[in-house]
């Protein structure tokens, strides 16, 4: 029986091996959370990126809540699965940036992880939805959708984020700004920019770029590197990194519950680090969507 206002003590436990860190994690993992009382009913291994959201799907239903492990990819492709269940969606971050284990609050190692799904709280999250689409953390127009499109798995799989960024300077020289359309119901907004970052969660690859972001505000933030050089996205990224005082000279921000966005050319976007849709977009909130494992909030929260 679970404690009052806690978190399920019998769970499926389903690991992307695929992701970065996820074969060598997975029997850790099975290991991990048996010592920390969750009793898993199934533990699946699984090599196959595109058969996770079925088994993901299947298990729903058949335990109270549902451990998914790999990368911020792996996990936006399946939390539309519990959109609006009463199984709680769990996840360790297996993979390469893991932004929505950190914009969570959740250790990025494995015994932290499991400690947050054994003796965490239930909250409930919004997802971003674009077309359709739902998502937990974030999505991307600009560069990281090239990066995205092109990155070598093996260079990502064994530099990590060294990696990502080894491979965006190199691809970073063939980008180009480009003419973005905002528009929120009231107002409308055409601006040049080099990058926009639609934020439920504040992380992008592994980084904090939208401060004031919450996964439960009921809002979605728009964050837009502006101008028409390149110079200004390096700008933004090494002031954000560095925590400096001036980093919002480079961009603006728009918060509403519902977006559309366009670019001139048309432009591919990332929803959590995967290649998902193509500009003009239509941007939503579904408030309070999901069930996640969370850790408990501390003195100061």
């Amino acid at each position: 029986m679970n404690a009052p206002q806690g978190l399920p003590t019998e769970a499926i436990l389903i690991v992307n091996t695929r992701s970065r860190r996820g074969a060598e994690a997975f029997d850790e993992a099975v290991e991990l959370l048996g010592a920390s009382g969750v009793t898993l009913i199934d533990s699946r291994s699984v090599k196959d990126p595109k058969r996770i959201k079925e088994e993901v799907k299947d298990a729903i239903g058949k335990a109270p809540m549902v451990i998914v492990g790999g990368g911020d990819g792996t996990l936006s492709s399946t939390i539309d699965q519990f959109k609006d269940r009463e199984t709680v969606f769990a996840l360790l971050p297996l993979g390469t940036a893991n932004s929505f284990a950190r914009a969570l609050g959740i250790p990025l190692e494995l015994p932290g992880a499991v400690d947050v799904i054994a003796n965490g709280r239930p909250r409930r999250i919004d997802l971003g939805c674009i077309d359709g689409d739902y998502f937990g953390n974030s999505a991307a127009i600009g560069l990281s959708p090239m990066i995205a499109r092109s990155v070598p798995h093996r260079l990502k799989k064994y530099l990590g984020r060294v990696g990502y960024a080894v491979w965006a300077a190199k691809v970073g020289v063939g980008f180009r700004p480009f003419r973005l359309t905002v528009e929120d119901g009231k107002t409308c907004a055409t601006l040049w920019a080099s990058e926009v970052r639609i934020a439920n969660g504040g992380y992008f690859g592994g980084v904090e770029l939208v401060e004031d972001a919450e996964l439960d505000s009921g809002e979605i933030i728009v964050q837009v590197v502006t101008g028409k050089s390149n110079r200004n996205l390096v700008s933004s990224w090494v002031a954000n990194m560095l925590r400096l005082r001036n980093r919002d000279q480079w961009q603006a921000e728009v918060r509403a519950k519902c977006l559309e966005i366009a670019t001139d050319p048309p432009m591919d976007v990332t929803i959590d680090g995967e290649l998902a849709k193509k500009t003009p977009i239509k941007v939503t909130v579904a408030p309070h969507a999901v069930t996640i494992a969370a850790p408990k909030p501390t003195p100061s929260d």
